[in-house]
């Protein structure tokens, strides 16, 4: 029995570069294609090079690898990168969209020899998926079951040599036994802004914008430490330049530009202040919980907690104790407030 005759189900939807929009296809284009042109990140890009020339000085596909780091750090560049070194295909999906055991294996048996398989969020993969990947990972084998009841059998299928590439943002929600069958983790972190200033030029220069070191080091600083966000605030510059007639981007148009977006010199943006100025105005150095500061500020508590938390913990502007949030002294200072008397609660 053959694999077309198996039905696998339409399996999930794939990235189709063709097919993408616009915006995610400008985007994209200021990806990297090699490591050398990997900005940042370089004991990563050391150890990738390692397993990748190994690889190929012995003719094998390269090891499962698994990219753990928050958004934005260019963990589904560096699995572009990985196929493009190797010269083999890419497949790109995700965690969500693996719903059904079918689904994970219509993509399997889908692969040629040497192909990459891209899983973003891999730590969203439901416990069923997980089960097939695991042989699919270790022995390149497929267990399907054919029927219902007591006529069902299992046959089993050899998939062609592959890398599975993860990405997640949650390591600790990986689970541990899928951790385990990678053979190389990698850690990204946040760039600091000379790297982030040299992405801004490289982008600036890709995208036909011209930019001075300081403006590019303006955009850098008020990043987040996150290429994505360099690039897309690149992109509002470039906008506010285009609109008043402007040739070049200088460090004023720069600090005009992200002002006029609300995007201040710690890079905070309007739901940012909107956490502290509630913290530090109506709750006034009393600690506020999760659910509570959610209602006031009118934002899910998953969001609240999982996109802008992060960023405030680590710029020191917040801190989280047992009774709940509370912002500390530089979030005062920030906001140009006195802190509450008395000191903190």
């Amino acid at each position: 029995m053959s694999r077309r005759d198996i039905d696998l189900g339409a399996g999930p939807p794939l990235v189709d570069a063709q097919a993408e929009e616009p915006e995610r296809r400008s985007e994209a284009s200021l990806r990297p294609t090699t490591l050398h042109g990997f900005v940042g990140q370089r004991d990563l890009i050391g150890h990738l090079e390692i397993v990748l020339g190994s690889a190929r000085s012995r003719g094998q596909v390269v090891d499962h690898l698994l990219f753990a780091g928050p958004p934005g750090l260019g963990k589904t560049s560096l699995a572009s990168i990985v196929a493009n070194e190797m010269g083999a295909g890419l497949r790109i999906t995700s965690g969500p969209v693996l719903t059904r055991p079918g689904d994970l294996a219509a993509l399997l048996t889908d692969l040629h020899d040497g192909d990459v398989l891209f899983i973003d969020e891999i730590h969203r993969l439901s416990r069923s998926v997980e089960e097939v990947l695991y042989p699919a990972m270790e022995d390149r084998r497929l267990d399907v079951l054919i029927g219902r009841g007591p006529s069902a059998r299992s046959i089993r299928l050899d998939l062609p040599n592959f890398t599975l590439i993860g990405a997640t943002t949650r390591t600790g929600l990986v689970a541990a036994p899928l951790r385990d069958r990678f053979g190389f983790v990698g850690q990204l972190d946040l760039y600091d802004e000379t790297e982030l200033t040299s992405i801004v030029e490289r982008s600036a220069g890709l995208l036909g914008i011209e930019i001075d070191h300081a403006a590019a080091g303006v955009i850098a600083s008020r990043s987040r430490g996150t290429p994505r966000i360099a690039n897309r605030l690149l992109r509002r510059v470039r906008d506010f330049a285009a609109v008043n007639d402007l040739d070049a981007v200088s460090s004023g148009v720069a600090v005009e530009a992200l002002e006029l977006f609300g995007v201040d010199v710690l890079g905070l943006d309007k739901l940012d202040r909107r956490i502290l100025g509630l913290l530090c105005r109506q709750f006034s150095g009393q600690p506020v919980g999760l659910v509570t500061l959610s209602h006031a500020c009118g934002e899910e508590a998953m969001t609240i907690e999982d996109a802008y938390e992060p960023y405030l913990l680590r710029a020191g502007l917040l801190i989280r104790t047992p009774r709940g949030r509370i912002a500390t002294e530089r979030a005062y200072a920030h906001l140009g407030l006195r802190p509450p008397q008395g000191g903190f609660v």
